[in-house]
């Protein structure tokens, strides 16, 4: 079975260090960089499990970012049903095992199970890694239903006029939601030398993110939408469209569409680079009940916010892996209609819409991805899916 879950830039993230930062609105592209005086080290990557159980609640403190408030009406979620011993068991032994900082189960917009570990709890907020791509893809919707981008058959470069004439000139806005733009690139975690590990380090043109100043250097190896390859740096591309098109930070952005309407408890951390836009394929901070509440209105179809349908194209194998697995727009599609946000060390947003089901997990995996990792998660919720 394919490996559903791909690393993020993580290599890269030191670059971008110094203290977390509060605010909203702010000059999307300023061309004068933070200065890093945070941690000095080789990136997340390479923190030992003690370092990353302790930083992965506190990101902010290592990171430059900006905060939003929560949301003026918090969504209640109320406690229904407890599962059964064995389910109970199973979720219990899932936490432990898989060095998990939380769970919480949602049916039916109530909870089934909450519960931490690693000293984690509900005031806490933990780092998202990769799943804020698929918060990235929901704003892309909300851009397309305010009518700040007209289509996804749109040109980048309609947004990005920067990268005419590059790899990306003839590059469509939904090429790079599904990440099949064609461009050459190298995602390899264990090499220094990859894109992936590089292109938060490069110094920005004035004017320019990190993100495009890096894809102007790139090269196509393949026609526009005939070959899928993960690619971390095309969703920051993508929040970038976002940002061009509406004019706004992503955080200020998700603040209106997704903070606020979804009814999270507590404020969005968003991480940025040295520029001060925020990373659109990395790096939110949450607390467990707001992934949970995020699942649940994307479960609901993410009104107003998003186009009517949205969720059902987005969550939907626009690339299909095979045996009912492939990728969306920045969500990866699952068997039977299921569809999630995934993100190195185990986090993961997991909707279950025949059983009417959220699963939010956080958790700092011993290694960011592994086979045995992902297959007691895909194990987990076929359990989930089978319990009374």
């Amino acid at each position: 079975m394919r490996k559903l879950l791909v690393p993020l830039a993580a290599l890269s993230l030191a670059a971008c260090a110094s203290t977390g930062v509060a605010g909203h609105q702010r000059d999307v592209f300023a061309s004068k960089p933070s200065e890093p005086i945070g941690v000095r080290d080789q990136g997340v990557l390479f923190w030992s499990q003690a370092t990353r159980d302790q930083r992965f609640r506190h990101m902010d403190r290592y990171f430059a970012g900006f905060d939003t408030t929560p949301s003026p009406h918090a969504r209640a979620l109320p406690h229904g049903a407890s599962f059964g011993a064995k389910t109970t068991a199973t979720l219990d032994e899932y936490l432990v095992a898989n060095h998990a900082a939380g769970i919480m189960v949602l049916q039916d917009g109530k909870i089934r199970y909450e519960k931490y570990g690693l000293g984690f709890g509900p005031e806490g907020r933990w780092t998202s890694f990769s799943v804020a791509k698929s918060f990235t893809s929901t704003l892309l919707g909300a851009a397309i239903r305010d009518g700040y981008i007209a289509s996804l058959s749109d040109p980048v470069v309609k947004y990005l006029p920067a990268l005419k004439g590059t790899a990306y000139g003839p590059v469509t806005v939904e090429q790079v939601a599904t990440m099949t733009s064609g461009v050459k690139w190298n995602e390899d975690y264990s090499d220094p030398n990859s894109d992936v590990a590089k292109f938060l380090s490069i110094k920005p043109a004035p004017g320019e993110t990190q993100e495009i100043t890096y894809a102007k250097t790139l090269t196509r190896e393949a026609p526009p939408g005939k070959k899928w390859v993960y690619k971390t740096l095309e969703t920051g591309l993508l929040g970038d469209i976002v940002a061009a098109a509406t004019g706004q930070s992503l955080d200020a952005y998700a603040k209106k569409k997704i903070v606020d309407p979804a009814g999270f408890s507590g404020g969005i951390f968003w991480m940025t680079d040295v520029t001060g836009s925020n990373i659109g394929g990395c790096c939110i901070s949450l607390h467990l009940s707001d992934y949970a509440r995020m699942g649940q209105w994307v479960m609901e179809g993410g009104q107003p916010s998003v186009p009517k349908g949205w969720f059902a194209k987005a969550g939907a194998p626009q690339v299909g892996f095979g045996d009912g697995y492939g990728y969306g727009y920045q969500w990866w599609s699952y068997p039977d209609g299921n569809f999630g946000a995934l993100g190195i060390f185990g986090q993961s947003i997991t909707i279950i819409p025949e059983r009417r089901m959220v699963v939010a997990v956080v958790a700092d995996w011993p290694s960011a991805v592994g086979d045995k990792l992902e297959a007691a998660r895909r194990k987990l919720i076929a359990a989930l899916i089978a319990a009374n």
